[in-house]
């Protein structure tokens, strides 16, 4: 069985075509920095690869322009899209309306466009996915793989606001967390490379990327994250604010006579390590920066490293202890500064990053040094894999 598995990121479209059960990969690839003139476009198949930088205005041209590069004469991935059998979709969020993976039909697209306001930056590009899918192969199954799901059984007295509860029990106002797709990976390859069982691991895990979520996981399930009624709250983020005093916003919304969806963008898309200082969303530009002496590269540095050792702080606390740090995505994959920075100066923690084998890690491993009580590990994740699983268990 082929699943075609579809990742519509916040600022990328990842993909990967995998034969199922075996997750053997036929190909993958991305599309990164979209809305630019200078938009990067990776495929690797058959033992060979392609990339191509061209402008690339949205997620819609991204993705139909890997769909139309697969059945390429000279790259012939596809000899036709109905070789596809299945297509695995990555949604972010549907409220409480979905717990786990559903079949795709007009429902829930209809839901999927309903929660827009809820996840901004990610409904519309994954529904966008599926509607393009669904012109092109209107007769092949579709499941949607909710990037929620994760978090569903987190206790009610981490998932409720101090709000008055009636607005609960009428719009579902509450803590729901985000990136639990990651964290599904995360969780069960950490394990593997610590050689443990991961329902006695008590971990502490940031997914850094253009978006950031942290993760308390133990007992073999999530029980804390930072994202929370959208995936807005939490760590600073690439263009995301993270957690802000409310009463802040409401006092530059009178001053500034902002709209609601004025700071909705604002808070959306133009703060963060980007909004602190003023030169990108994109992490890599803030290093150069930071290196060259930028003073506003290095308190957006600071201030995402504070914030992601609060809540490692906090979570350790709630956690009653803690047996590893562990690091995945964009960001928290290949910025060893970044790694380096929130693991340095946590000793009383129990907490000893080795830096030589951080800078010097290729790929995925232990960063942590032979004394630290409390391992620190890099994982390689791969999303995709997790909903193609999911997928093809939803329709066999």
């Amino acid at each position: 069985m082929k699943i075609f598995v579809l990742n519509s990121g916040g600022s990328s479209v990842k993909f990967k075509i995998l034969k199922m059960p075996a997750e053997e990969e036929i190909a993958s690839g991305k599309v990164e920095k979209l809305g630019s003139k200078d938009a990067i476009f990776h495929l690797n198949y058959d033992n060979d690869s392609l990339k191509e930088i061209l402008e690339i205005k949205n997620h819609g041209e991204a993705i139909n322009h890997i769909l139309e590069t697969l059945i390429k004469p000279e790259i012939k991935v596809l000899n036709k899209y109905q070789e596809i059998d299945v297509v695995g979709h990555r949604v972010v969020h549907a409220g409480e309306n979905f717990t786990g993976s559903v079949m795709i039909d007009q429902k829930v697209m209809d839901t999927i466009r309903d929660s827009f306001d809820l996840a901004p930056l990610h409904n519309p590009p994954n529904l966008k996915g599926i509607e393009i899918f669904k012109e092109i192969l209107p007769e092949t199954p579709m499941v949607a793989v909710f990037d929620n799901a994760f978090h569903a059984e987190i206790p009610d007295y981490v998932r409720t606001y101090a709000i008055p509860y009636k607005y609960y029990k009428k719009y579902s106002v509450r803590r729901y967390g985000f990136h639990g797709i990651t964290f599904d990976y995360m969780t069960d390859r950490a394990a593997e490379i610590l050689q443990k069982d991961k329902n006695d691991l008590k971990l502490f895990s940031l997914m850094l990327g253009s978006g950031c979520t942290a993760n308390a996981f133990k007992d073999g399930k999530s029980y804390e994250v930072s994202t929370g009624f959208t995936p807005l709250e939490g760590l600073v983020q690439s263009t995301r604010s993270g957690d802000v005093d409310p009463a802040a916003i409401l006092y530059l919304m009178r001053k500034e006579d902002l709209s609601v969806d004025e700071m909705d963008r604002i808070l959306n898309k133009e703060s963060g390590w980007k909004g602190i200082s003023e030169i990108s969303s994109d992490f890599r530009k803030i290093v150069e920066a930071y290196e060259d002496g930028n003073k506003m590269a290095e308190l957006a540095i600071k201030t995402a490293v504070h914030r992601a050792q609060k809540y490692l702080g906090a979570y350790t606390a709630v956690m009653g202890g803690l047996d590893a740090v562990v690091f995945a995505g964009g960001v928290g994959e290949n910025s060893v500064l970044l790694r380096e920075k929130i693991c340095s100066n946590l000793e009383h923690l129990n907490i000893k990053i080795d830096k030589k084998a951080n800078q010097d890690l290729k790929g995925e491993g232990i960063i942590s040094a032979e004394d630290s009580e409390v391992k620190i590990v890099v994982v390689n994740t791969d999303e995709e894999v997790v909903i193609a699983r999911e997928s093809y268990n939803k329709v066999v």
